[in-house]
């Protein structure tokens, strides 16, 4: 099978370990286990519990415990319409595989997170792309999808809030989404990684798998809850999807780390904690970027409403890439190519590390660009 090579991912693998300032990260700063135990009114002492843990296999579907913890995330799921898998990455993976086949047609939001159209482009499906444009605050026309979901499309992919613009879709809008989903029969799948991070009140929006009967919902431990370490994510849906995953899901991941379903389920049945501290890095981040994009003449942007991630258009006379090379080399700081993501004249920040590297990673910028005609 081919598949096209995954653009943002050979960017970090070559670069993330050879910068100094990492402005390509798209976690929320990463927890550590002893400040998660804290997070959690817990201590040290609750290492213990993994002491008596024998090292099976453990709960092929992910524990009750953890999949619990998960279903209430939603306001309409129950246990068995949650599945855990190997991080987001391998639930998107599992339902484009399971429910795609050659021939399908398949609408994929763009700019996105590459494997909602290169995977199922490998499988074969006809897949069609909505490009979601600055002037439309990165957000999709829905008469444009109306036009490219037509009565027999398979799928429809979104990515909600969006990497890597940070551009947030509503309620409102998710429910025109599902009514024209519904009208042409299609499933909707909404990676919704960054769900937990809205930069307005309690900062979770809603999901597609609690909006539409077909809606399903990919999530992890990665961004909103700074633990992509423990590599967990799960899918939320109907339980024919789960049972059609499942079938797939034999093949490639039997069952996730008994070490990381314990302290996933530790992180989410203490998310208000986990979330208060990833808002108020990414809600104290987002201002500290939006006054130096204010004061770049050289810079502009529709400012994020979600998530860890903005675009930034630049005003130079070379290719993202050139661009990016150039500021690692001459600065240490990392950025992501736009033409990672087929978004050239762009560069993608994650904006949610520690303030101090956000801090000095943009005064290392405006050097840069300072020194450019």
């Amino acid at each position: 099978m081919h598949i096209e090579p995954f653009g943002v991912e050979i960017w970090m693998n070559e670069w993330e370990t050879r910068c100094e300032w990492n402005l390509a990260e798209t976690c929320v700063e990463s927890l550590t286990i002893e400040e998660l135990l804290r997070l959690a009114g817990r201590n040290e002492n609750s290492l213990s519990e993994l002491l008596g843990m024998k090292m099976t296999y453990g709960a092929i579907e992910g524990s009750d415990r953890l999949r619990r913890a998960i279903a209430s995330l939603y306001d309409r799921q129950e246990v068995e319409n949650t599945v855990v898998t190997h991080g987001t990455i391998g639930a998107n993976m599992l339902v484009h595989k399971a429910l795609v086949s050659r021939g399908d047609r398949v609408v994929a939001v763009v700019p996105t997170y590459q494997q909602h159209y290169s995977i199922p482009v490998s499988i074969g499906a006809d897949v069609l792309q909505l490009s979601l444009r600055e002037e439309n605050g990165f957000l999709p026309d829905l008469d444009e999808l109306r036009a490219l979901a037509v009565p027999g499309t398979k799928l429809i992919a979104i990515n909600n809030p969006n990497n890597p613009t940070g551009a947030l879709m509503d309620r409102a809008m998710l429910e025109e989404i599902a009514a024209i989903a519904r009208e042409a029969g299609a499933w909707i799948l909404c990676d919704e990684v960054y769900r937990g991070t809205d930069q307005e009140g309690a900062g979770m929006t809603a999901s597609i798998a609690d909006i539409y009967e077909k809606g399903i919902s990919t999530a992890g431990m990665s961004k909103a809850y700074s633990l992509a370490g423990l590599r967990l994510g799960w899918i939320a849906g109907p339980t024919e999807v789960i049972e059609a995953v499942s079938i797939h899901r034999d093949y490639d991941t039997i069952s996730v780390g008994m070490v990381d379903d314990h302290f996933a389920a530790l992180a989410l049945e203490n998310r208000e904690q986990v979330l208060a501290r990833s808002q108020r890095i990414t809600r104290g981040n987002l201002g500290i970027l939006d006054d130096w994009v204010e004061r770049e003449p050289l810079i502009s942007w529709v400012k994020p409403r979600s998530g860890t991630t903005a675009l930034l258009k630049y005003d130079l006379p070379m290719p993202s890439r050139d661009f990016c090379v150039a500021l690692l080399k001459e600065t240490g700081v990392m950025f992501t190519p736009g033409s990672a993501l087929g978004m050239e004249g762009y560069v993608r920040i994650g904006y949610a590390n520690g303030p101090e590297i956000l801090k000095e990673g943009l005064a290392r910028v405006s050097e840069f660009l300072s020194g450019k005609p």
